[in-house]
């Protein structure tokens, strides 16, 4: 009799069509049984969806913290790395030798779901349940981020229309709308259009709600309080005189935090396999440090023994993001990394076109190892052990198997194939035991890239030499001298968050592999002083994005069952 996965591989199901044949248990039922967590500690969502209590987070505080595990991956491509999958994968398989573990993943965006096809809830036999409600509207969090946003900017254009006693410059407000939906015809907008009664026009625009500071803060924040006075800290904008305007100095940050209130607790879901899992907050993984919320990983961490969680994109933004901002802010210390790879996309890094994949190519194989190696020596600057995961793809010949893992071994680094998408977690089972043994054997030294007293500047420098390879950054003297103005004004021990293309080491989306002598051009400096960092925009980056000629949504429906249909 076939195997799972052999049959999965040979005759795949659709992710949608696996996650509605879960057998889900009661929430509470794993909340207790897996966690300790009593009924009255829960607010349940339905029986598949529950938030944690404040109270009983604020409980754990004398627990030790378990050991945690970032997942992060090569450079991503089109042919797909699958790092969630990989994280409810080895979420499972630790979970099957007797560890008690739990994973903690983003909540996906309304956008993408309906954009590009493509969601945050893993895939195949490694995925966290009730899908379709992850993917959709989940626990109102994102709305709940999306409502906060706009409250302050209605409050914005309210204060400027009843006189305006900051003497605030419409024409130098910076908080920008936001809606959890890809719309390029919001990308820039005029408002307050029609007469005297709607306000003084000025020119305004609408950001997709992960990119919102808003979810940024909702992050990296630690409690109710920390939240107020973050989103106080918020800058909207500026005076004639070129003075800074806070959120708390228009008196928004109570009623934001008052929108905010339920949304800041933890959503626990549960795995195919009924195991534990947080997804809480999404921030954008480039404008924002593209991380679940600090808040679920550390109370995950009081819970069980292992802790899986996961950064946005490759490791050059997203690991980096998840060391020198989300690290530094709340303390956390890595134990061990797990680097996501496929035969797939390292055969597109070495040149390979996308419809040319399931050819075996050794020599493209090995030229795209490159990458990988890249990212292997990146990692190694924050002192923290590396295990490489090798996603397994049905077209994946046994050459290219071994090619991968002998070029791994040489370099030093455990290397295992791994089959959770089409096993679950007895796919990567190997991949387990590799982790706890790198974990038990091999002691984290986590350090981080650059110390906060460094200047802004040099900061990016840092990350763009270091983890990037480039040669130069490229900043005029416009964007040198508004490093110097924030320092000037106490944000010089900001971290720098980076937005760049995820597709390269590089600013060009197009250079794959491992960019040599490339330039980091600096096209804009953003301060985003209630998430306490300075977003560094380099290239092109949307902050809004677009619908692609077909839409996702053309094919999502609801049967006459009452099942959506369509997704994913």
């Amino acid at each position: 009799m076939a195997s799972r996965a052999e049959t999965q591989h040979s005759n795949p199901k659709s992710d949608i069509e696996i996650a509605q044949a879960a057998t889900m248990r009661p929430i509470a039922d794993v909340a207790r049984e897996k966690l300790g967590i009593g009924p009255e500690h829960l607010n349940p969502y339905g029986h598949h969806k529950a938030k944690i209590a404040p109270d009983f987070i604020a409980s754990l505080a004398e627990r030790p913290d378990a050991k945690l595990i970032l997942t992060t991956a090569i450079t991503p491509t089109p042919a797909g790395e699958g790092k969630t999958t990989t994280t409810v994968g080895l979420g499972e398989a630790l979970n099957l030798i007797g560890k008690k573990a739990m994973i903690c993943l983003r909540e996906p965006s309304l956008g993408p779901c309906f954009g590009v096809k493509g969601g945050a809830a893993g895939g195949g036999y490694a995925q966290v349940v009730p899908m379709e409600d992850i993917n959709l509207h989940f626990t109102g969090d994102f709305h709940a981020i999306g409502a906060a946003n706009n409250l302050l900017a209605a409050m914005i254009d309210n204060h400027i229309y009843w006189g305006n006693a900051l003497a605030i410059d419409p024409r130098r407000v910076t908080w920008r709308r936001a809606v959890d939906m890809n719309d390029r015809a919001l990308r820039q907008t005029v408002s307050s259009l029609g007469g005297v009664a709607n306000g003084f026009p000025r020119e305004d625009g609408f950001d997709i709600t992960v990119a919102s500071e808003i979810m940024a803060i909702f992050c990296l924040t630690t409690d109710l309080e920390d939240l107020r006075r973050r989103l106080g800290n918020i800058v909207v904008g500026f005076t004639r005189e070129r003075n800074l305007v806070r959120a708390s100095e228009i008196s928004a940050e109570g009623s934001m935090t008052a929108l905010l209130k339920d949304a800041l607790m933890p959503n626990l879901v549960q795995t195919l396999e009924n195991n534990p899992a947080f997804v809480h907050g999404g921030p954008f993984a480039n404008i924002a440090h593209g991380c679940n919320s600090a808040l679920a990983t550390c109370t995950a961490l009081k819970l069980v023994d292992y802790v899986i969680t996961e950064a946005g994109f490759g490791a050059d933004l997203g690991a980096e993001k998840f060391f020198d901002i989300k690290c530094r802010k709340t303390g956390l210390k890595p134990d061990a990394v797990v680097l996501v790879a496929t035969v797939r996309a390292l055969k597109m890094h070495g040149g390979v076109a996308k419809d040319k994949l399931r050819e075996e190519n050794l020599e493209a194989l090995e030229a795209g190892l490159a990458n990988l190696e890249r990212h292997l020596e990146n990692l190694a600057k924050y002192g923290v052990p590396v295990v490489i995961a090798l996603n397994k793809f049905s077209a994946d010949t046994p050459g290219e198997v071994k090619l991968v893992l002998d070029a791994c071994k040489d370099l030093g680094v455990k290397a295992i194939e791994a089959d959770h998408w089409a096993a679950g977690g007895e796919g990567a089972l190997a991949l387990a035991h590799a982790v706890v043994e790198t974990i038990e054997t091999t002691p984290s030294n986590f350090r981080l890239l650059y110390p906060d007293d460094m200047a802004l500047l040099d900061k990016v420098r840092t990350v763009a030499s270091e983890i990037y390879g480039a040669d130069e950054v490229v900043a005029d003297k416009k964007i040198r001298n508004q490093f110097k103005d924030l320092e000037d004004r106490g944000f010089g021990h900001f971290p720098v968050c980076i937005a760049k293309t995820q597709y390269s080491f590089s600013t060009d989306p197009n250079l794959k592999g491992v960019p040599l002598s490339h330039k980091v051009p600096i096209r804009e400096v953003r301060l985003s002083a209630g998430a306490e960092f300075v977003v560094v925009v380099c290239g092109e980056i949307m902050t809004m994005p677009g619908l692609p000629r077909v839409p996702a949504a053309n094919n999502i429906s609801v049967a006459s069952d009452g099942r959506i249909t369509g997704l994913f």
